[in-house]
């Protein structure tokens, strides 16, 4: 009898299980975690692919500058912020947009999903800017 008795107060007792369930709740804000900061890098690159993009079509639409300069500007700035990976196809080129000519630049980039790393072109971004006259 005492035999049982000692098991029961042995499966009942709850010692131990307040580390268990520390680390199994810190496993799961861990992941939480990790999971928020890679969509706020994702959220940079995006971000930043689209301010480089415009700034590219602003450069461009300028009255002395064609668009292929635009595009030049765009990978610079996209380089410069995120890396190479990531300026490697842009395009730019003129739209007529009711009437009004603007300059469009184009960037396809990889979309971050674990890291850095992520789809090959899972991420496109246009930027416009209104040509000048001159």
């Amino acid at each position: 009898m005492a035999g049982r008795c000692s098991l029961r107060r042995r499966l009942l007792d709850e010692r131990g299980s307040a580390v268990v369930e520390s680390s199994l709740v810190l496993v799961l804000l861990v992941v939480l975690l990790l999971a928020l900061l890679q969509l706020g890098f994702a959220l940079h690159v995006r971000n930043t692919l689209v301010a480089s993009a415009a700034e590219g079509a602003r450069y461009a639409a300028n009255a002395d500058r064609s668009p292929e300069e635009g595009a030049a500007r765009t990978r610079v700035l996209v380089a410069g912020a995120l890396g190479d990976e990531y300026a490697t196809d842009v395009v730019a080129g003129t739209e007529i947009v009711a009437g009004v000519t603007t300059v469009v630049v184009v960037i396809q980039a990889p979309l971050p999903i674990l890291g850095p790393l992520g789809l090959a072109d899972g991420l496109v971004v246009r930027g416009h800017a209104f040509e000048e006259l001159g």
